[in-house]
């Protein structure tokens, strides 16, 4: 537990902060900072303490509440207090101890893990309960030990530090959102990977368990940027409804500033939940591209294959004729009639793969999909014009210039 004294200094009219109360001194509010090995196990006896701290008595409810590790995100409003529960995504930065030394476990839903920070707010008290480790929390602990050790009167000469428990809050929120933004980049980069696996174009893609599971992450990510905004959703029409109450009587904080820090907050978890809705896009398109692929590949197969039969089919007619179990058939017994039968099957097959190649079905060097796509990773600068390459495509290029050059001679 840690707490920490926020004053108005006396001529300097700025907040400073100390780690002990003053005598005869009465503090603009107070920060209570609880970790959650604090509280859980000793519900009942932390529930005593703040009301011996603080006159504040608890619900119950609001207790098991804050008692559960997995609880939604959530804003709830009463006469002595507002309550805040507020999910954050555990990222690599955090030190939060998980395993059998854990002293909870977390609920992992595909590798993501969420950790909750609860604030219980009122004019006077800021009373934090969080897990051990929370980087964000602990960052911003750090700058307002920076602030301790100075004088009284150097203290917040940059107005940067908060004026009151909803102020303090924000901001704690603030730092704990900011970190969201530095995910974009990985989460960027899984992107890329499971695009260039989809379309690498040199194997058969096998690893849809993993995409799967990378897909549903998303999905989770998305959820839970959801759930956030609805949450501070409620404490902005609070903030406007009931401002007076949340910031005390005595404080000057403008609600305007307030309101301005809360629209920054939301949009931060906006954006992050966009560009999640954009990466779920990205896989999606990667996915039907590869469908597509193989769909392409599949009748380029039975094209080839549907050829074969198609030039085989006058030879095995021939050879059928021939075969049939009659005493007369007219050329069996000739001595050329063996080489004449080569001659007319020889011609009737260049006959058919001229054919063929006049109608653009063999031959001029077509590459399929899957071809265009593996080349691709070979290549050190992408062409974004490279499906321009696909004979079948240059072709009708060609085609519809000539047409234009015809329209346009006419005119």
């Amino acid at each position: 537990m840690q707490v920490y004294y926020f004053y108005q200094h006396p001529t300097e009219h700025h907040i400073f902060v100390q780690k002990e109360p003053i005598a005869q001194a009465e503090p603009e509010f107070i920060w209570i900072d609880y970790t959650r090995a604090d509280v859980v196990n000793r519900a009942e006896t932390w529930q005593k303490e703040i009301e011996q701290q603080t006159h504040l008595y608890l619900n119950e409810l609001h207790v098991n509440d804050i008692l559960n590790l997995e609880h939604p995100c959530v804003f709830d409003s009463m006469d002595d207090y507002e309550l805040l529960i507020f999910r954050k995504l555990i990222t690599p930065d955090d030190d939060i101890e998980s395993g059998e030394q854990a002293l909870e476990q977390h609920e992992k839903v595909f590798g993501l893990a969420t950790t909750p920070i609860s604030f219980i707010m009122t004019p006077q008290v800021l009373i934090t309960v969080r897990e051990q480790g929370n980087k964000a929390i602990k960052n911003y602990i750090s700058r307002i030990e920076t602030h301790v050790i100075r004088s009284t009167q150097e203290q917040n000469k940059s107005r940067k530090l908060p004026m009151t428990p909803l102020d303090l809050s924000l901001r704690l929120l603030n730092s704990m959102v900011d970190g969201y933004l530095d995910l974009r980049v990985p989460l960027t980069r899984r992107v890329e990977f499971w695009q260039q696996e989809l379309l690498q174009g040199h194997r058969r893609f096998t690893k849809w368990n993993q995409l799967l599971q990378e897909s549903i992450s998303f999905q989770q990510v998305e959820n839970l940027c959801e759930e956030q905004i609805d949450t501070l959703q409620e404490l902005r029409d609070e903030i406007i409804d009931n401002y007076p109450h949340l910031k005390g009587k005595k404080k000057s904080e403008r609600q305007d500033i307030m309101l301005v820090r809360m629209n920054d907050l939301v949009s931060h978890v906006e954006r992050i939940q966009k560009h999640t809705v954009r990466l779920r896009a990205s896989i999606q398109a990667a996915i039907d591209l590869h469908f597509s692929a193989i769909a392409n590949q599949t009748n380029e197969n039975m094209r080839i294959l549907a050829i074969i039969t198609a030039i085989f089919a006058p030879l095995t007619l021939l050879t059928g004729i021939y075969g049939m179990n009659f005493e007369f058939i007219p050329g069996a017994k000739s001595p050329v009639g063996f080489w004449s039968m080569l001659m007319i099957m020889f011609i009737s097959t260049v006959l058919l793969v001229y054919y063929f190649y006049r109608r653009h079905l063999v031959g001029r060097g077509e590459r399929s999909v899957i071809d265009l796509l593996a080349q691709q990773h070979k290549n050190q600068h992408v062409n974004l014009f490279w499906f321009l390459d696909y004979e079948p495509i240059k072709q009708s290029v060609k085609e519809t210039m000539k047409e234009v050059e015809k329209l346009t001679k006419l005119k």
